[in-house]
């Protein structure tokens, strides 16, 4: 089907759904190298008019990729909720922005329409809507997850403490750990990106993390991010597994290029599930996506990079995880060239995934080549705070110096709590209390005595 605009003398066609998206998406240089990106400026706002004109059902009708060709396809539109949708099937993609934007329009809403919204039609709101608008509406959504403890509730914001070390020492890794759990971080996960990455190594990394947590009784998960293949066979050795990782995107021919299809990840779920290691709820997967990798494997068919990052959250939301991270910046400059893409694409990244009902958390990062600096990831962070995202990185110095990228520290997840007043998770303030890192307030104590890890560590070194 034709899209087209004519006025004044202008006349544009659009020659199918997927490229009217492509032309509307706001400047990236991923798009740019695939081809797909508006021509002009000019082109990318008339795009977007026509964009905003189109219903919404008209998603359920034409498929940005084909049915009969791609997994992800058949998940999306097979899974769509009619009654869900009910409420907003009559409304355009500018109409469902409004909506979207109203105060009527609240939590509540928000969740109960979730499973009717597809990820095309995330997208394309997105790519309309100005930067005040994605942080106003995801601020409204509010998506809660469980393990050991409560993620994502009112007033919390978690960090994953990532604690990774270029030969995988483990006395290097602990001593991240322990620095970023005097900080208060961790309580999204200690999650650990293994330099070899083997079943063997999985297993010592997953040992070293229990047996930390299990010394102090943190109410926190573990992850090593290995493949799930890795994963599922850590599981049979015995090894103590909290949650499975793996990384997604939108197409099935993209998934294919990280050796992993829906039944492998349904595989990887269930043995996952059935270990029954949570406390407080059963939520198992951690998922890592990224706008870019679909391109990079010649996978994206066409499509722009932002409406198949969050196609990509179709697949983690059928899975029910724990945690889902797009890693915004990290391909490189080739798909965000700058901070002001890196900025835009976290945020609609952050949005499209809470408006599908996902627990959205945002590696706010860049690679040492991109146009960027760490001004710009404090403003997105900010952002992203006030956005209510659910979790970010928690690096020692911001510098991981085993993947090599930039990212967010320690000391950043200490400013955002106290700039929006927020907390860890329950359990996991609670536990800060006990230990004397934290006040009741959620803001840290001065190290001294009352450091309980501190002091147990010191006994330990002299024993």
């Amino acid at each position: 089907m034709a899209y087209r605009y004519r006025q004044s003398g202008t006349s544009h066609v659009f020659h199918s759904l997927k490229e009217l998206l492509a032309k509307a998406t706001p400047l990236r240089s991923g798009d740019v190298l695939a081809g797909v990106a508006a021509s002009s400026e000019e082109e990318r706002v008339i795009a977007q008019m026509v964009l905003s004109e189109v219903p919404l059902g008209r998603f359920l009708e034409e498929c940005v990729v084909p049915y009969e060709e791609d997994e992800v396809t058949r998940l999306i539109l097979d899974s769509h909720n009619p009654e869900a949708f009910r409420p907003i099937r009559n409304l355009s993609v500018g109409e469902f922005r409004n909506w979207l934007l109203r105060d009527e329009t609240d939590t509540a809403t928000l969740s109960r329409v979730a499973p009717g919204i597809t990820p095309e039609m995330v997208a394309a709101v997105s790519k309309i809507m100005r930067v005040q608008d994605l942080v106003w509406v995801a601020s409204k959504c509010s998506v809660v997850t469980r393990f050991r403890n409560t993620i994502g509730l009112p007033g919390t914001f978690s960090v994953r403490l990532q604690p990774n070390h270029p030969t995988d020492d483990l006395k290097g890794i602990a001593a991240s750990t322990l620095d970023g759990l005097l900080y208060g971080c961790g309580d999204a996960v200690i999650g650990i990106n293994p330099a070899t990455d083997n079943v063997d190594n999985t297993c010592r990394l997953l040992d070293m993390l229990d047996h930390l947590r299990e010394r102090y009784a943190i109410p926190t998960q573990s992850c090593v991010l290995t493949h799930v293949t890795n994963a599922m066979q850590a599981i049979q050795r015995g090894a103590p597994l909290d949650l499975c990782f793996q990384s997604i995107a939108g197409t099935e021919a993209a998934n294919s290029s990280f050796g992993i299809s829906l039944a492998l990840l349904r595989e990887a779920y269930e043995a996952t599930l059935a270990l029954n290691r949570g406390s407080v709820g059963q939520n198992v997967m951690y998922f890592e996506t990224g706008q870019g990798s679909a391109l990079s494997a010649n996978a994206h068919h066409g499509v722009d990079q932002q409406t198949l990052e969050a196609r990509a959250y179709a697949v983690a939301r059928r899975f029910n995880p724990l945690l889902v991270n797009t890693v915004v910046g990290f391909i490189g400059p080739e798909y965000l060239f700058n901070g002001k893409q890196i900025l835009r694409a976290g945020l609609e990244d952050h949005f499209c995934g809470k408006l599908l009902g996902l627990p959205m958390g945002v590696d706010v990062c860049y690679t040492n080549h991109a146009d960027a600096d760490q001004d710009d990831m404090d403003v997105l962070l900010t952002l992203l705070g006030n956005a209510n995202c659910n979790f970010v990185m928690g690096i020692p110095g911001a510098d991981d110096i085993m993947l090599n990228y930039q990212s967010t520290s320690f000391h950043d997840s200490v400013y955002l709590r106290k700039l929006l007043r927020k907390t860890p998770a329950p359990e996991f303030q609670e536990w800060l209390e006990r230990m004397g890192i934290h006040q009741s307030d959620g803001r840290l104590l001065p190290v001294g005595q009352g450091h309980r890890m501190i002091e147990e560590a010191k006994q330990e070194a002299r024993s």
